[in-house]
């Protein structure tokens, strides 16, 4: 059974900072491209970082860039979102996905977590 199972969402101040885990398990993923994304209250899910499992290449949407960094650790089967400086539209649930670059990158996913909840006070 895959499983995807985020972790490391909380409450943190504007300027903060938080990481993200994801946890994937059930299958050998690196063949696949691991995806986050986030949903804030009231708005469509959006894509924000993702990253070839082997190979390691990346891409972020422009919301992000230069604050959050994707990466991960083969040993631990687990993919991580660095979150920096941190700004009140940050606040949404994220969550991982895994599937093909293509897929991932036009906001789809083979596989999701359960989402993790992300909120920046300001």
């Amino acid at each position: 059974q895959v499983q995807l199972v985020e972790s490391g969402g909380g409450l943190v101040q504007a300027g903060g900072s938080l990481r993200l885990s994801c946890a994937a398990s059930g299958r050998t993923f690196s063949a696949y491209t691991m995806g986050w994304f986030r949903q804030a209250p009231g708005k469509e899910r959006e894509f924000v970082a993702a990253m070839r499992w082997s190979g390691g290449s990346t891409t972020y949407a422009d919301s992000v860039k230069g604050r959050f960094t994707i990466s991960r650790d083969n040993a631990k089967n687990t993919v991580y979102l660095q979150m920096n400086s941190l700004k009140a539209e940050d606040t949404a649930v994220y969550y991982c996905a895994a599937d093909r670059w293509s897929r991932v990158v036009a906001g789809q996913g083979e596989y999701w977590g359960q989402g993790t909840q992300v909120t920046v006070s300001s």
